[in-house]
């Protein structure tokens, strides 16, 4: 069911400095900017966009909401999360690592306008 992942932002400029950061650090490619203004990162087969809200609003983001993102190691993961902190980011939560009692390496960040990432890696 899933087609794409949308993110509002107050600046686009900002969020293209971060999201090239953190999709570079796992082998993804900078974004592509549209006519509309709208960054666009595909990988892996998955679609990623950053906007200016439509309704001309302030960008907020989701409370509770978590938008995850898969990791192949989690060296890659660490990666991700590094560059999203040189990026502007905000790390929050544990720090990176294997979660207690799940199989699930993560690593957090909250991106320039808040909205909370996940690296997520399956472990063994």
């Amino acid at each position: 069911m899933y087609s794409h992942m949308m993110v509002g932002s107050n600046d686009i400029a900002r969020s293209k400095k971060f999201y090239d950061a953190v999709f570079s650090a796992i082998g993804g490619k900078p974004g592509i900017q549209d006519e509309k203004g709208r960054l666009i990162y595909m990988h892996k087969g998955g679609t990623f966009l950053v906007t200016a809200p439509i309704d001309g609003q302030p960008a907020t983001h989701a409370n509770g909401g978590t938008i995850g993102f898969a990791m192949d190691t989690p060296e890659q993961a660490d990666a991700w999360h590094k560059a999203g902190i040189d990026a502007g980011g905000k790390a929050i939560e544990d720090p990176p690592g294997p979660r207690e009692g799940s199989p699930f390496y993560l690593a957090y960040l909250r991106d320039p306008d808040g909205n909370k990432l996940c690296a997520l890696h399956m472990l063994g």
